[in-house]
């Protein structure tokens, strides 16, 4: 019991040339590009039995509103030198700056080709195990009932739950963490980044949408049609998908 992140699924008008740039931001590969998506994903990746996430980059007709998405990924850097190098290349790349209202803070706040807002974190020890994704994070009003709802999702235990933030990661201490930040007046938007979810072997798709359910999610109708997952939304209207295993 208990599902898997399999992929951090990303729209985009143009999903090759975006799916180019995030392969080449985080090292990794481009499995395809027909059919109007684009798999990015580390060597060896394996989406029935997922280690950590790939990204898989959708086609859409339409670009996105220019809001901040409600679900953005956060970049580990080894050392400041690192955070610095990772930038400026990830600028060479197209990416572009943007101010959110972040302050001064350490990290730094970029934008994807198509607007999709990331971040560059400075050196943090807690990141250092997690491959180049160092979280995916959440906006949200109340982290620690978001925390209860994914949580029992995923079977991943909390590292930090405040009023402010809360954190999960997979027992086994693989892939990155998810993370859910307060943030006031979230309202609903589009959501052009959202999680698809996976199955663990052996156990059934339906019987985890069933349990999910009884966890607060809802069901989305986005016009999807008869296809093999699921859509759904979580308690603050954030929307995801469980995948059917073949």
């Amino acid at each position: 019991m208990g599902l898997r992140p399999v992929m951090v699924n990303i729209k985009a008008v143009d999903h090759a040339a975006v799916g180019r740039f995030w392969a080449a931001a985080l090292g990794w590969n481009v499995s395809g590009g027909g059919a109007g998506a684009t798999a990015v994903m580390p060597d060896g990746f394996d989406w029935l039995d997922p280690v950590g996430v790939c990204l898989d980059v959708i086609a859409v007709p339409e670009a996105g509103p220019a809001v901040k998405n409600r679900v953005h990924v956060d970049l580990a850097t080894a050392s400041p030198t690192h955070q610095a190098e990772l930038v400026a290349r990830l600028r060479a790349l197209g990416a572009t700056p943007v101010d959110i209202g972040q302050g001064d803070v350490p990290w730094t706040v970029l934008a994807d080709p198509e607007g999709n807002v990331f971040c560059v974190l400075e050196p943090r020890e807690r990141y250092r195990d997690t491959g180049p994704i160092a979280a995916v994070v959440v906006d949200c009003a109340d982290p620690r009932a978001m925390a209860r709802f994914w949580g029992g999702a995923l079977e991943w235990p909390p590292h930090e739950v405040t009023d402010d933030g809360a954190s999960l990661r997979s027992a086994d201490r693989s892939g990155p963490y998810l993370e859910f930040l307060r943030v006031p007046d979230t309202g609903p938007a589009p959501d052009r980044v959202h999680l698809d979810l996976v199955p663990r072997p052996g156990d059934d798709k339906d019987a985890e949408v069933t349990r999910l359910r009884t966890l607060g999610a809802a069901d989305l109708a986005i016009g999807q049609g008869d296809v093999p997952w699921t859509c759904l939304t979580d308690l603050e209207g954030h929307a995801f998908c469980v995948l059917a295993r073949p």
